[in-house]
Order: structure tokens, then sequence, then C-alpha cells
């Protein structure tokens, strides 16, 4: 007749026992607050929405009993009746097209030079030794300054729109592109060197593939200061264009237009904007896979 060996007694080591009878921490009442987590889409539309529409309806309320001048403090209703009117009438396409030209043709400009400038200082000591402290030095210089000499240099076509753009987004576009590229890591460099990778080699295969991520996100944030200057590009001899109308509202106090005219502004921002950011989840979707 077989018997069982005797069952021995479980021991738990007082450290393992205080973690099975210490409660359980307590989740978060909200991933909204926990740092970096994640939220559902239909979270992110709805506070999206709301930040949205909350100064919509702050401008309302402030218009209608606040007791404002309409002449100075139009309502958002009279905002959107102007719009259309704008847009039926006065030409607001074809404003917006002219506007849209000169602020994509003055960033383009602008980054065919920045990029390859900026990939060689952020690359290389002896050219950022030579060129940074001046390119430091005339981003501080208000693009405004140079209207006098781009009208006598360019004239009051629209190369001089083209050119106050590409004033105002050049400079600081090169030290943004010299930064990302000095971020990449000094040990793919190294290693590259290692294995015998000569100076375009390395320029090709490891710094430029690393920071284009960061290069996109450049781009779109340089695109942004490229629409904040079209209202200062088109105080030169302009006939035409959003800046244009502004400039012509504020002298004959058409409020409404004045504010229509940002929010057009505004919004082909925000969709320039957006189209960047679809870009850069196509161009590098490994960025955004979840962990």
């Amino acid at each position: 007749m077989s018997t069982s060996p005797p069952s021995l007694p479980l021991v738990v080591p007082p450290a393992a026992a205080s973690a099975l009878t210490a409660p359980s921490p307590r989740r978060p009442l909200s991933s909204l607050w926990t740092v970096r987590a994640p939220i559902n889409r239909r979270a992110y539309w709805v506070l999206a929405l709301t930040g949205l529409v909350l100064p919509l309806l702050a401008w309302a309320a402030l218009a209608a009993w606040a007791g404002l001048d309409p002449t100075f403090m139009p309502s958002p209703l009279a905002v959107l009746g102007k719009s259309w009117v704008w847009l039926t009438e006065n030409g607001l396409v074809h404003d917006m097209a002219i506007s849209t030209y000169r602020v994509v043709a003055g960033f383009v400009l602008s980054a065919v030079f920045a990029l390859p400038l900026g990939l060689f200082i952020g690359s290389f000591r002896s050219v950022q030794a030579l060129l940074e402290p001046l390119t430091d030095f005339i981003r501080y210089m208000p693009a405004v300054a140079f209207i006098p000499l781009v009208m006598l240099w360019v004239g009051i076509d629209e190369g001089s729109k083209i050119a106050i753009i590409f004033i105002g987004t050049f400079f600081q576009m090169v030290l943004m592109v010299a930064e990302d590229v000095r971020r990449v890591p000094a040990a793919q460099v190294e290693a590259a060197q290692t294995m015998g990778a000569n100076r375009a080699e390395l320029i090709e295969k490891v710094i430029l593939p690393s920071a284009k991520p960061a290069l996109l996100d450049t781009l779109r944030i340089t695109m942004g200061w490229a629409w904040t200057y079209l209202v200062v590009a088109e105080l030169v001899a302009a006939n035409s264009g959003l800046g244009y109308a502004i400039l012509r509202a504020q002298r004959f106090l058409q409020t409404d237009t004045i504010f229509a005219g940002i929010i057009v502004i505004g919004l082909i921002g925000l969709a320039t904007d957006q189209a960047f950011r679809w870009l850069h989840r196509r161009a590098f979707p490994w960025l955004y896979l979840k962990g």
C-alpha cells in the first residue's frame, strides 16, 4: 500500500506576504490626468471641440452683454455675415489664393536654402563657427525693418512680398535645422565611423535619416511663422490678399472684416498644420506605435 509523502507547510517570505496582503495600488480616476497617457479618439475630439467652442461663446457673451461698441467688438454673427459677403461679393477666394501663394513661395524658398545650410552647420563645427553667430545676429532683426531695403532691391511686385516672408523664416529655420542635426546621437555617428563611413556617407546614411522626423516638425513650425509674416509682407504696395484686406479695413474701422481676415488666416494655418501632422504620421509611422 503506497502512501503519499507528507505535505510540507507553505512558507511565505515576509516581503512577499506583505505584498500579498497590501492593497493594490489605486488606479488614477482618469487617464486624462496621467502624464503622457493616451486617450481615446472620442475624448480627444470632445476636448478639441470644447477648446474651440468655449472662446467663441466667451466672445459672443462679451459682445452681447459687456456694453461694447460693435464698431470695436463685433459679434461672431456679424463677423460670419461679413465673411459671407466677402466670399460672395468681394473676392475672398482670390485673396486666399494670392496670400497662400506668397506664403508658400517664401516658405519653400527658405526651406531650399535653410535645410542644406542647417545640415552643414549642425554637422561640422567649422561651419558652425563660421555661420551660426552671423545667423544668430540677423534673426533678431525684425522683418518689417527690411521693407525699405526690399523695395529698393526687389521692387514692389510679388517678389517683394515673398522676400519679406523669406527673411522672416529663413534665419530661424537654419538654426532649428542645425539643432535638429546636432540632436542625432553621437553613438550612431561613431559607430558608422568605426565601420569606415566617409563624410558623405555619414551625412547621407546616418545623420539625415536620423534627423528626418525632427526636420519635418521644424518645417511645420516654421510654416506657421511664415503665415504670421503675411500681413507684414502685404504692407509692400499690395492690392490684394488677406493681409491687405485687413490693413484696408483698419483704415475704415471695419472691425468685422479684420476679425474675418484673422479667422480665415487661422483656419488656413490650422489646415496646413494638420496636413504636416498627417504627413509626419505617414512618413514615420513607427514613432506612433503604442508601447
